[in-house]
């Protein structure tokens, strides 16, 4: 796995719709709100917003994605 962070002063809706057209697969959105219950909010390039998810699941997720790939 390949992991960009984008900390530029740009606002996120933006960063959001850049990495969509860069065809991003996965994007996830860390703030205060995320910080204070330690979860991350998902996006899926072409399948939208997962929502808020912890980040043992969003890592028993990709491993899932991985091994059916194989």
């Amino acid at each position: 796995m390949r992991v960009v962070v984008d900390d530029r002063n740009e606002s996120l809706s933006k960063r959001i719709r850049e990495a969509s057209v860069k065809k991003i697969p996965y994007q996830l959105v860390v703030g205060d709100k995320e910080l204070e219950t330690k979860n991350v909010s998902v996006r899926l390039h072409g399948g939208g917003d997962l929502g808020s998810m912890s980040v043992a699941g969003l890592i028993e997720r990709l491993q899932q994605q991985i091994v059916d790939k194989k």
